[in-house]
């Protein structure tokens, strides 16, 4: 089974190659792809060297698989030349979710949007996934009609620069080159640029993103994402209206029950999520579970997860897992 990582030197392809391992995902030969500034160096895995290649090197091997973490730019011009060979494609960019001929996956939610020989498949947004994810048995049951979401998102969403704009920062240097304000001691209330009706690109994708995954464009989000000087994962305050009554008995054990989703709630004994404690993590944590009385069936709850993991690399194997069980890697 070939299988090629696009944007294999970065932040997220890197642990992409990692979560392939850990789950044992079949891989035969790995075809290593970044820039052209990359060409010849060597990525670790499964135990051994592989020197990163050209895309155009990578898709005249015919591989099965191909996972994207190379931007949008990228997978626009990379992802239909992929699957042109019959590759599948999961990207993790923004470029592919909102086409209509392209599923947007979390496996634990919507795996029967898959389809074989649909080849290019999306990954969703990391804020967006671990909001949907313990709200998806919710919206079964009971109905969401509105949901407001504040996020307080890692620099690690804004892969290595972002890492390094803040140690450089924490090191007592000057401020960091990739945000447009000092992050260090601060928080900013800007990710992804700005959009005529004054949400930015993220909140936007939030809202969107929201409504395919759980197919019901009658859902209303308003979000508001910021960058905040942590390392560690995301995390979101969401207040959800639903349609139908509740008990919060039943909010507590349908999140319990959704796989990749763990409930860790006493605030009595200060026990709520927390981003340190998700790091390096694949579950969705949930906690500071309570109605809003401000409306009717209303609830408040925070919810956090490594966006690295679950929220790109861990997700997208997910889906790679997926494909691989069906049978349609290779076939």
């Amino acid at each position: 089974m070939k299988v090629a990582v696009v944007g294999a030197t970065g932040l997220v392809g890197s642990k992409m190659l990692e979560v392939l391992q850990e789950r044992q995902f079949p891989v035969t030969e790995l075809l290593p792809v970044a820039s052209s500034r990359s060409y010849g160096k060597k990525v670790q895995f499964q135990g051994r060297e592989w020197e990163v290649m050209s895309a155009d090197d990578a898709i005249a091997q015919k591989p099965v698989l191909a996972i994207f973490s190379a931007g949008g730019t990228a997978s626009k011009e990379l992802a239909p030349k992929f699957a042109a060979v019959g590759c599948y494609v999961v990207d993790n960019s923004s470029c592919w979710r909102m086409d209509p001929e392209v599923p947007l996956v979390v496996p634990e939610i919507n795996a029967d949007a898959l389809e074989k020989g649909r080849y290019i498949i999306a990954n969703p947004n990391c804020s967006t996934i671990q909001m949907v994810l313990p709200l998806a048995p919710l919206h079964k049951a009971f109905g969401i009609k509105r949901i407001v979401v504040s996020t307080y998102q890692s620099v690690t969403g804004a892969g290595q620069k972002g890492v390094n704009h803040l140690l450089q920062e924490r090191d007592g240097g000057p401020q960091g080159s990739h945000f447009p304000h000092r992050i260090d001691l601060n928080v900013i209330p800007h990710i992804d640029s700005f959009l005529d009706n004054g949400y930015t690109k993220e909140e936007m994708k939030m809202v969107n993103e929201t409504r395919k995954i759980l197919r019901d464009a009658s859902i209303a989000v308003c979000a508001t994402t910021v960058r905040v000087p942590v390392m560690g994962g995301h995390s979101e305050s969401v207040n959800v209206e639903f349609r139908k009554p509740f008990t919060l008995e039943a909010v507590r054990q349908l999140m319990a029950d959704m796989p990749g989703v763990v409930v860790q709630d006493d605030p009595a004994g200060n026990v709520y999520p927390m981003p340190l404690d998700a790091w390096g993590k694949d579950e969705v944590f949930v906690g500071r579970i309570r109605r809003d009385d401000t409306v009717e069936n209303g609830l408040a709850l925070w919810c956090v997860s490594d966006n690295i993991r679950k929220g790109a690399a861990t997700n997208a194997v997910q889906i790679a897992q997926v494909l691989e069980r069906n049978g349609w890697l290779g076939k």
